[in-house]
């Protein structure tokens, strides 16, 4: 079987479009562009909330952050800063 070729980024995307798009990118300012950032980190995590409470239905909203949370950071690093251990949580399920 040979190797396969993943398509370039944006191979979809008509190229005038695309020249449409990154020039709008380009004339946003250094802040608004880290506001672009934070905005879709939120969104991303809001994605995992809604994943979580979609899984465990009944869980609080503390348990919600913190399996969301889970999803992103290391067992080690949740335990240290949260105080929860991902693993332990699961064995109560």
């Amino acid at each position: 079987m040979g190797r396969m070729e993943h398509p370039q980024p944006y191979s979809d995307t008509d190229p005038r479009a695309m020249e449409v798009w990154i020039d709008l990118i380009r004339k946003r300012s250094p802040g608004q562009k880290i506001a672009d950032t934070l905005d879709l980190c939120d969104m991303a995590f809001a994605f995992a909330e809604m994943g979580v409470r979609s899984q465990y239905p009944n869980a609080s909203p503390r348990e919600v952050f913190l399996r969301a949370a889970a999803r992103h950071l290391s067992r080690d690093l949740m335990i240290r800063a949260y105080g929860w251990d991902p693993e332990e949580h699961e064995k109560t399920r």
